[in-house]
């Protein structure tokens, strides 16, 4: 398993999650990259804690995604399985089990400040946070992905599943955009992941 984490994780961070998986008896899988997903956790028919974490992912957003879903499991074995999945019971824990990792030794200076701010109130993804989100695919391994955010008023993007949009005015914290297929409005966070096609030049 160690092996597995040290291809996986910031160096100062293994011995760490190490003792949290034997301690909760994690069945610990990386899988294949999903779209829709980093992580997930499953108890599974013979009372088995098996968590899954996509392999894609760099190592801080490995991180905060294994202990997202081992706070789960903590969450479920200290309050009942009646709690909801990311409430308050669940953000508390995230919030206990995180602290030790949030300093220079494990994260970069640049996402420390972002990271504190985030873990006062931890969300459902830490995708929904666009700057922490902007600030760690800066360490994938293909950093050059672009943003909604970065791209030019009416420029022309398409998304993964190939469905083209336009995009519009900023409204309060998401992005007004336009399917060209169906004429559709969609809202788009400011860190969804795109394919720039086209970008829109204003002629003077």
């Amino acid at each position: 398993m160690d092996g597995i984490l040290q291809k996986y994780l910031p160096e100062r961070a293994i011995d760490p999650c190490l003792e949290l998986i034997r301690t909760y008896q994690v069945h610990l899988k990386v899988v294949n990259e999903r779209v829709t997903r980093h992580g997930d956790y499953r108890l599974l028919p013979g009372g088995a804690h098996q968590i899954t974490v996509n392999a894609t992912l760099n190592p801080y957003r490995f991180l905060i995604t294994l202990i997202h879903e081992i706070a789960h499991l903590v969450a479920f074995e200290t309050y009942g399985r009646r709690i909801k999945p990311h409430g308050k019971e669940w953000k508390d824990t995230f919030q206990y089990l995180m602290l030790p990792f949030i300093r220079p030794t494990v994260f970069p200076s640049s996402l420390l400040p972002l990271l504190a701010k985030h873990f006062r109130n931890p969300k459902a993804s830490s995708g929904t946070d666009a700057k922490l989100a902007i600030a760690l695919k800066h360490y994938d391994p293909h950093a050059d992905r672009t943003f909604v955010c970065e791209l030019p008023f009416g420029s022309i993007f398409r998304l993964y599943n190939g469905r083209i949009f336009k995009k519009g005015n900023r409204k309060v914290k998401r992005y007004e955009c336009v399917e060209l297929k169906t004429g559709r409005l969609y809202l788009f966070q400011p860190n969804a992941e795109v394919e720039l096609l086209k970008e829109f030049i204003h002629d003077k």
